[in-house]
């Protein structure tokens, strides 16, 4: 069965009538979940169960942004809320080891939680390193001021998540940390010097490189690509993210229907694909803007779809033996240690 380049949205709880033709005619590879579809368990299981019938697939992913914090789809009351990255680091008296740990069985709960709807794919860990000045749409979503904690509570999350049988993504990859704006609104154009990006943006997804996938930044680069955000620059995606940094996993790109990216939702796709990406991310839920990301989203096929089908190893796993209920004991008394 042929398998589209591409992860749509939903619009509601459940799939509409033509919601279900455009999925069984484009043949998406996954499906992204966000709070408009998400109200109680059997819900959000019925939802993933039907997308699988659909596209005849049982490994086909299903995703969803469980970070913690403010970037939580679901929540109480059933399901935990989770605390922001930033809450680790401001555990005083925990040891780093200890607060790594905590990060880990937070990411392994999460799995938990998500493994029992259908849930396969966590858009976690979050490896920005915000600056002084960057806008706050990272903020407190980041595990530390500095590269190398964010790499070591990052590679935990990961860890935690695959523990539990959930791919985890790392974004956004090579970093949004330094960005002046929010993506999500406008295009951010960051003018620090390779060398400086190399040190600290780079150096969190350098060290987790061998994670299964990754999300690009709607960002501009001006020392590596003055023209173009790293979603649809071939050198970012080619020389930076595939050479420098070494990641050979699956690689999607943020939302496209963000407004950042420029142009049609089809010349959208078409880009991301032409600069080596290998999954157009829409997760707005409309079927016009789906059906141009659609247009432009190739079938899987060479390196992309070795990728895929590499990345979906960590789904096809059973979860490791774990207790929830003393696992959350812990990380409730390392949140009380938050001054």
């Amino acid at each position: 069965m042929s398998v589209r380049a591409m992860i749509c949205g939903c619009s509601g709880l459940e799939l509409t009538a033509d919601e279900e033709a455009f999925i069984r005619e484009a043949q998406p590879w996954g499906l992204i979940l966000f709070r408009r579809n998400v109200l109680a368990p059997s819900q959000v299981a019925a939802l993933t169960s039907r997308f699988r019938d659909i596209v005849g697939r049982e490994d086909a992913p299903v995703l969803v942004d469980q970070e913690g914090g403010r970037v939580q789809r679901l929540g109480p009351p059933h399901w935990r809320k989770y605390p922001a990255g930033a809450a680790f680091r401001q555990m005083f008296g925990a040891t780093p080891g200890h607060r790594e740990a905590l990060v880990r069985i937070a990411a392994r709960l999460m799995a938990e939680d998500l493994r029992a709807l259908g849930v396969t794919v966590d858009c976690l860990p979050v490896l920005d390193v915000p600056v002084e000045g960057g806008h706050d749409v990272i903020g407190d979503r980041a595990y530390g001021r500095d590269a190398e904690t964010v790499a070591r509570f990052g590679a935990a999350a990961a860890e935690g998540l695959m523990a539990g049988g959930v791919m985890p993504v790392m974004k956004h990859i090579p970093g949004h940390g330094r960005a002046g704006a929010d993506s999500h609104l406008e295009l951010p154009v960051v003018a620090a010097t390779r060398e400086a990006l190399e040190a600290a943006d780079f150096a969190p997804f350098r060290a987790c490189a061998g994670l299964p996938a990754a999300m690009t930044a709607h960002v501009v680069y001006t020392a590596l690509d003055p023209d173009r955000p790293a979603t649809t620059s071939p050198i970012v995606v080619g020389d930076i993210i595939r050479g420098v940094i070494g990641f050979d996993g699956l690689l999607m790109s943020d939302d496209l229907s963000m407004k950042a990216p420029a142009g049609s939702f089809r010349d959208k796709a078409e880009a991301a694909s032409a600069a080596g990406g290998g999954m157009a991310l829409h997760c707005h839920g409309g079927l016009t803007e789906a059906a141009g990301v659609a247009e432009g989203s190739p079938i899987l096929s060479g390196d992309a779809l070795r990728r895929a089908r590499a990345a979906l190893a960590c789904v096809r796993v059973s979860p490791e033996d774990f207790d929830p209920v003393d696992a959350w004991a812990q990380l409730e008394t390392g949140l009380a240690m938050i001054a």
